[in-house]
């Protein structure tokens, strides 16, 4: 089968293949499109069922949604994509870099899982929609794709509301049984492309857990967690997804705007702060570094050039310590010293770098016995507030000793 889909960006540049979730079309892509189709050839498809893609009899299961994506690219004489697809769309891209290797070149896995389970929810889903249609999904699903400021949104519950709505109810169900069956642990071994993972923070569908588990699987993998992300994070943190694919799919060392336009060359002179600035970005967050940028003066720049170069352009650029344990590493080191402000503000960065509040315990508890108990008290203060406000649970009490 041939899916329906359409191409933008310039003729002959590579090609990238923009895959979409369970329940969502191909416009759930929108905002990334006009930065990602400046250097690609973007292909977008809409999985059966969904969008303007007719649904067939199911049940369907990967191999067939796969084979979909790879008929797509017979049909218009591509050998070879890159790829990115979000949760369905994830899984699809899992099945094609195991299974066809030779006709994926990058890949980028958002918000998705190889395992989700259990099977019998998957397949109640399908029986509750074939009896009462896609209308029902939408407001648990508004729910699980956005966090709940975004889910209020009336324009946003009116959009994504309507496009649940209008996937054929058999297509939908189908695509459910498909997840049901699927078996993609097995295969995570035999992934070779260069593989980036994504997972938003407030993902209730497909928590950062799976992702981890994907990154840990394949080989060289980079995780990314997006703070402020639901389950349809491509369209709620659009620009820094945006960013992040770009980076990915291209290896451009400098960061660009969803507008296409470069985000670094504050230090221009000073000569390869760009993959340092990248890496600053995927650690701290977009927010810390312009506003580290915005206080930038005359004075401290020299400064900032030199933590962005080492720092961050070799340090935590290198590959020989995973992002996890670097922050590990750097939160022992900042306790111990009484670093509090640069304690702080990696507490964050552990946590966008998928560490657990639980593992954060353990590093402090290590600070206590080595380094002293004085040191470890004020960190698991500071940390305590911090993972109190990411859940919600208001002002954290004080750590007595």
């Amino acid at each position: 089968m041939i899916p329906d889909y359409e191409l933008t960006g310039p003729p002959h540049a590579p090609v990238l293949v923009l895959s979409n979730s369970l329940g969502t079309d191909r416009t759930m892509w929108d905002a990334q499109v006009p930065l990602l189709s400046r250097r690609f050839r973007v292909l977008r498809y809409d999985q059966r069922g969904h969008g303007r893609t007719p649904a067939t009899v199911g049940p369907y299961d990967l191999d067939l949604l796969g084979r979909d994506v790879v008929d797509l690219l017979d049909h218009l004489d591509i050998d070879r994509a890159h790829f990115a697809g979000l949760s369905l769309g994830g899984m699809t891209g899992m099945w094609l870099a195991a299974n066809v290797p030779d006709r994926i070149d990058r890949l980028a896995l958002l918000c998705t899982s190889a395992a989700l389970g259990p099977a019998s929810a998957w397949r109640e889903r399908a029986e509750f929609v074939r009896a009462n249609g896609t209308a029902a999904m939408v407001e648990p699903t508004l729910k699980r794709w956005f966090t709940a400021e975004l889910a209020a949104d009336e324009n946003v519950r009116a959009k994504y509301g309507a496009m649940i709505a209008s996937c054929d109810d058999e297509g939908y169900a189908s695509c459910c049984e498909a997840i049901a069956t699927m078996d993609l642990e097995r295969w995570l071994g035999r992934i070779t492309a260069p593989t980036l993972v994504v997972a938003g923070y407030d993902d209730p569908a497909t928590p950062p857990r799976h992702a981890e588990a994907i990154a840990g699987a394949v080989g060289g993998a980079r995780l990314e967690v997006v703070e402020h992300a639901a389950h349809l994070a491509s369209v709620e943190r659009h620009e820094q997804v945006g960013r992040l694919l770009y980076e990915h799919f291209t290896g451009d060392d400098e960061p660009v705007s969803a507008a296409g336009t470069r985000t670094d060359g504050v230090l221009s002179g000073s000569g390869g702060t760009g993959s340092g600035t990248a890496v600053r970005r995927q650690v701290l967050g977009d927010a810390h570094v312009d506003r580290a940028r915005e206080r930038t003066t005359e004075f401290t720049a020299p400064f900032q050039d030199f933590i962005t170069r080492y720092a961050w352009g070799e340090l935590w650029a290198s590959e020989e310590m995973d992002r996890p344990t670097r922050s590990c590493v750097t939160l022992a080191i900042l306790a111990a010293t009484g670093n509090h402000d640069e304690f702080a503000m990696h507490v964050r960065a552990a946590r966008r770098n998928g560490v657990e509040a639980a593992t954060i315990r353990q590093v402090l508890m290590h600070v206590a016995v080595y380094a002293g108990v004085p040191r470890a008290n004020s960190a698991f203060a500071v940390a305590d507030r911090i993972l109190s406000e990411e859940s919600g649970r208001g002002a954290a009490r004080e750590n007595d000793s």
